[in-house]
């Protein structure tokens, strides 16, 4: 189509000359007929050659573009396999953990009063909950009325008889003593009237049967007398005062269980949980709440054997906390190993066939921060990267 719009532009000029050269001929009619044949020997102008210039010059752009669009090819083809080529740096999911106490009641109760809430910031020794349990009042009562009895008989024991039953006793020695010399001189007489023949025999027995009767008698009221002086024995003394010992155990336990029931913290931290509300029945055992300790900090990772030599004992890296981190500063803490322990079988990853290596197995590894922060809780998220280039340096 070009090509006839260009002859038809060429028939157009060639017209518009003759009929030029037609009206130059009409007003110079003395022109000679010399000019006017030379004039029309005059050649006309050909487009061919511009034509088909324009043609290749097209071809070649578009054989360049071809070519650069090849080249650009290549040239990513080349970047995503070097891409490809450098190892990528591995990311790593840890959790942070604390070390958590649950309180247990010793002695079952009611609960009275819940003294503390979730979140609040406990000390040692600081009362959590107040219990009201009746049995152990009961038993308290009990151990100190046992105590005052055994208590008396060991004062008993130890200060002996009263003034008044040791010269009641006395009194008893002399008089059975005093029967006893009646009797023997009244034996001795009845005896010389019985060898002069004055007396039976049977009135000598008898007064002789007497008379060791209240020797007899004579003899119990000196050694009682003798025993109220002397007071209890040791024997006495050393029961009593085992029995005053029992008994003060069994005061001491009622009063341990009573200060049990209510229940103080063993450490220092945070509230996590309250488990029971006011009023509830519990058993003895069941946990109440559970206490976090905030500087007892440590972050666990699950970590494959090709990256443990990143996470030797003793050694340090770098985590990262999203939950306490901005968009404008990431919140990274230095972390310091100081445990490590092989996972179950579960998590060891298998090779599909025998051409993919040996079994990896999955380690489990402890490590603490710096400086613990109370604003830690247990479950945040740690992120920590790998660097595969430090591992390859450190196995060549």
């Amino acid at each position: 189509m070009t090509e006839s719009n260009n002859e038809s532009g060429d028939s157009r000029k060639l017209n518009d000359s003759d009929s030029s050269t037609a009206s130059h001929s009409i007003h110079d009619e003395q022109t000679p007929a010399a000019d006017i044949e030379q004039e029309q020997t005059v050649p006309t102008y050909k487009r061919e050659p511009v034509q088909s210039d324009k043609s290749a010059m097209i071809k070649k752009a578009i054989l360049a573009f071809l070519v650069i669009i090849i080249l650009g090819a290549i040239a990513y083809g080349l970047y995503k396999s070097n891409q490809h080529s450098e190892p990528e740096t591995i990311t790593l999911q840890g959790q942070m953990q604390m070390q958590q106490t649950s309180i247990a009641a010793k002695v079952p109760g009611r609960i009275a009063k819940i003294m503390v809430t979730e979140g609040d910031a406990v000390t040692v020794g600081q009362q959590l909950i107040e219990m009201d349990s009746p049995e152990i009042n009961a038993k308290i009562n009990q151990a100190r009325a046992g105590k005052q009895m055994a208590q008396s008989q060991l004062d008993k024991a130890e200060n002996g008889a009263r003034p008044q039953e040791i010269a009641q006793a006395k009194a008893a020695w002399q008089a059975n003593k005093a029967a006893s010399d009646l009797a023997e001189n009244t034996y001795q007489r009845v005896n010389r009237l019985y060898e002069e023949g004055l007396m039976a025999r049977q009135k000598r027995d008898e007064a002789y049967a007497q008379y060791l009767a209240n020797k007899d008698k004579t003899e119990a009221a000196r050694l009682q007398y003798d025993l109220a002086v002397e007071g209890a024995r040791s024997e006495d003394k050393s029961a009593a005062t085992a029995q005053v010992a029992q008994v003060d155990a069994q005061l001491e336990e009622a009063l341990v269980a009573k200060e049990e029931a209510n229940l103080k913290s063993p450490i220092a931290g945070i509230v996590d949980n309250v488990i029971v509300n006011a009023g509830e029945v519990i058993g003895q055992g069941v946990p109440i709440l559970t206490l976090v300790n905030t500087d007892d900090q440590w972050v666990v990772l699950n970590v494959t054997e090709t990256h443990l030599n990143q996470f030797a004992i003793g050694q340090r890296f770098m985590g990262t906390i999203p939950a306490l981190s901005s968009p404008e500063k990431p919140y990274t803490k230095q972390f310091t190993v100081y445990a490590t322990s092989t996972l179950s079988d579960f998590a060891t990853w298998r090779p599909t066939n025998n051409n993919d290596g040996f079994d990896v197995r999955t380690f489990e590894v402890k490590a603490r921060p710096s400086a613990p922060d109370r604003r830690i809780r247990s479950g945040m998220s740690v992120v920590v990267s790998v660097n595969p280039a430090l591992v390859n340096q450190t196995q060549e």
